[in-house]
């Protein structure tokens, strides 16, 4: 039995239309004959009555999505009710839910709304997670650098130590045989001073222009302060 389609409420207040379709068996001729006098009527009136029962327990968007519940229901109503008519009610179903136009545009911009919220939320949920991977890969390069940067002074402080240790080593083994050359007697650190205070001397002298050196009067005393220095700058 196709019924028209009816309007119903919806526990939100929305007017809706829906078109029903029942499959049902007379198990019971004689009192489909003479229980009830115009039986395609009553279970209209009865599928009527009930689907307004059910619909107003559910907003629209239940009823929307929830027709296998409502199918469900309906049938177990119906054939429960029409029992004493001899029917057996074997199926129920829904064939359509339409609800208002205004309401269906106002459904339309609700989920085009939501889409559009979920793709700005995927595209700044992208844009954060590139920028975390962005400030992930700089602190990783950064660390990197410093590392190297480290690692590099490390090695520099220790080749300087090396060179350190390397030049000390050989001005003690120039020390030792300038003190094998000079003999015990005189001190090998007044050799060296007096060296470099006569290649400082010839320095300042050094060039084609002549050139007049200014020594103050203490120099002498200076010279003579620190040992064998002075004799050895006269003999120069």
């Amino acid at each position: 039995y196709d019924f028209d389609k009816q309007n119903v409420i919806t526990k939100d207040n929305v007017q809706t239309q829906i078109n029903a379709l029942l499959y049902f068996q007379i198990v019971d001729p004689f009192k489909a004959v003479y229980e009830i006098s115009n039986l395609p009527n009553a279970i209209e009136k009865l599928t009527q009555t009930t689907l307004r029962n059910i619909i107003g327990e559910l907003e629209l968007d239940q009823t929307l999505t929830s027709r296998d519940t409502i199918n469900t229901k309906l049938r177990a109503v119906l054939d429960d009710a029409t029992n004493k008519w001899g029917i057996k009610v074997n199926r129920v179903e829904l064939q359509d839910i339409t609800p208002p136009e205004s309401v269906l545009q106002a459904m339309e911009k609700q989920m085009q709304a939501e889409r559009n919220k979920r793709a700005t939320i995927l595209t700044s949920e992208g844009q954060k997670a590139a920028a975390i991977l962005k400030s992930e890969g700089e602190k990783t390069a950064i660390i990197n650098k410093a590392e190297a940067d480290k690692q590099m002074a490390i090695l520099n402080a220790e080749g300087e130590a090396q060179a350190k240790i390397r030049k000390a080593e050989a001005e003690a083994v120039a020390i030792e045989k300038i003190t094998e050359a000079v003999g015990k007697s005189t001190n090998p650190a007044n050799y060296l001073l007096a060296q470099k205070y006569i290649q400082m001397m010839q320095e300042l002298t050094a060039g084609d222009k002549t050139k007049t050196v200014y020594l103050p009067y203490e120099a002498t005393n200076l010279l003579g302060s620190i040992g064998g220095i002075k004799d050895l700058f006269k003999s120069e």
